[in-house]
């Protein structure tokens, strides 16, 4: 079964806010014992305007990847992020 990957790109408005986020976040990560692969805040952009934080996470499958999006856990999290910063977040299927 292809593995699955969440791909954000996070850009802060309120950073005091958004310590709350990461901190939320990582309690969701930790829960669903998916693998942070990337987290940083200066990614060499090459093409296009995308700009922010990049965050890269591993699950073993899709499946995995939608259950902890949706959990209470992520829920919480993301109510967060929703107040501190604006985001452009996918959830993509590997090979």
């Amino acid at each position: 079964m292809p593995k699955a990957y969440l791909v954000a790109h996070i850009r802060v408005h309120d950073p005091e806010e958004f310590e709350r986020f990461k901190d939320l976040s990582q309690h969701a990560i930790n829960e669903h014992g998916c693998r942070v692969l990337a987290r940083n805040p200066n990614p060499e952009i090459k093409e296009g305007d995308v700009s922010g934080t990049v965050i890269l996470i591993e699950f073993d499958d899709i499946a995995a990847a939608r259950a902890f999006y949706a959990s209470d856990a992520y829920r919480a999290a993301r109510a967060e992020r929703e107040v501190s910063a604006t985001t452009d977040l996918m959830l993509v299927e590997g090979d």
